[in-house]
């Protein structure tokens, strides 16, 4: 093996239907031949994964269960960095949304979100990162998302900390330049996962009320993060409707935007 790979997966790992960076970037840097070190919540979803792969890839990927808003677990997997010596990849995917407004959801639950959206991406990119520049290689992806870039109703923490990661991760490949290491904020726009079937969004029908020309394919945002890798690309749009958006969202126009996209999820 060339060296170790460190996943955090997302909320609602879909084990059948390998997805985003659970899925597509895993069978990638599989066929590069790296040792996988797995890091999620959901122990029983986390094991079915890890024996997917196995059976698939013929890899036996060690698991790590840990809770990302909680501290304690961050550590854990802070010296496991440091125990693996050798860690190439860091991918920091771990998240979650949630629906509602900031008022009427506990406090709580978005102080947990800004643990795992950026106090844990933050720690484990400082644990990896002295071993990467030490041998002159490596790579960190932030999952963040096209959120980043926009502010709405009941989206505020959630936007917040993807923009955070973005600017985070543009800042840091700024400073790396020259090492080897390489930093990239992978920004989705809607992506067909299990994130948004998960119970607490069923009241809000989003894949039904979204426009399907806006959904893509995992592959297709793994395709494309993977080729942004290459191109030296630190901030990653995957799809040229979602570069639009994007685009319309810095412009003066991102007030008729917010206005419109709110109106089509509130119908």
């Amino acid at each position: 093996m060339e060296g170790t790979a460190l996943l955090q997966l997302p909320e609602g790992m879909l084990v059948d239907q390998i997805q985003i960076t659970e899925s597509g970037l895993v069978i990638e840097i599989v066929a590069e031949q790296y040792d996988l070190v797995l890091v999620a919540r959901r122990e029983e979803r986390l094991r079915s994964l890890a024996t997917k792969l196995h059976h698939q890839f013929h890899v036996d990927p060690e698991v790590l269960v840990a809770d990302l808003s909680r501290p304690g677990d961050i550590e854990h997997i802070e010296r496991r960095i440091a125990e693996a010596g050798m860690l190439d990849v860091l991918v920091n995917a771990a998240g979650f949304g949630i629906p509602g407004t900031f008022v009427e959801n506990p406090l709580e639950r978005y102080l947990e979100m800004i643990a795992v959206h950026v106090l844990a991406s933050v720690r484990l990119s400082h644990a990896a990162l002295p071993s990467m520049i030490a041998r002159g290689q490596g790579t960190i992806i932030n999952v963040s998302s096209i959120g980043a870039f926009m502010t709405g109703p009941g989206d505020e923490t959630y936007c917040a900390t993807k923009a955070y990661l973005t600017v985070f991760s543009e800042a840091l490949q700024a400073e790396l330049m020259g090492t080897g290491v390489r930093v990239q904020a992978l920004c989705p726009g809607f992506t067909h996962t299990e994130f948004h079937d998960q119970p607490v969004y069923e009241p809000y029908h989003l894949k039904a009320k979204i426009p399907k020309a806006l959904w893509m394919s995992a592959d297709e945002v793994v395709e494309q993060s993977l080729k942004a890798l290459k191109q030296g690309r630190v901030i990653c749009i995957p799809g040229f409707k979602n570069r639009v958006l994007v685009a319309l969202a810095r412009s003066p126009l991102k007030p008729l935007l917010l206005k419109l996209l709110e109106k089509r999820l509130r119908n």
